[in-house]
């Protein structure tokens, strides 16, 4: 049996607005993110990710910052990347939209040469990314108000 979605890295401008909608709904609108905020001077030199239905409808999205600007996250390791933004709609969750998003992040960082990925993941979705291999390390923190904690997959 085949997917019933697509994940695919978003190269072309329709790709880039979709992403931008699905973080939109889900941050912004679902978690009261200011705009502001969610939308930033890296999203221009990331690599952004889209899932989408068979019939085009974005199902979420995720991004990879790696080089200068994910040193500038991760502190300083060149041969981290770092994952971003990850977002799944409401009607998408449960179906393996998030891990799907995740695994094509983790293959944009390898095909730069990264050896492992960080992110910053909501307190409430620590379990989501342990069970794709992450570990979390260091204290709880806010960020935009929702508390966070890092975590790290080698790759």
């Amino acid at each position: 049996m085949t997917s019933p979605y697509e994940v695919r890295v978003a190269d072309d401008p329709a790709d880039r607005e979709a992403c931008f909608a699905v973080r939109k709904e889900v941050f912004v609108v679902e978690q009261g993110v200011p705009q502001d905020i969610e939308y930033d001077e890296y999203d221009a030199v990331a690599v952004h990710v889209l899932a989408v239905r068979e019939d085009g409808v974005p199902l979420g999205t995720g991004r990879l910052l790696y080089g200068a600007e994910a040193a500038e996250k991760t502190g300083g390791d060149p041969a981290l990347g770092s994952l971003g933004r990850l977002a799944v709609t409401g009607d998408a969750r449960g179906l393996g939209v998030g891990a799907a998003l995740v695994r094509a992040i983790e293959d944009a960082a390898r095909a730069r040469g990264l050896t492992a990925v960080d992110l910053h993941a909501q307190s409430h979705a620590l379990g989501f990314y342990e069970r794709l291999g992450y570990t979390a390390y260091g204290p709880e923190f806010p960020d935009a108000g929702i508390p966070h904690r890092a975590m790290r997959r080698a790759l």
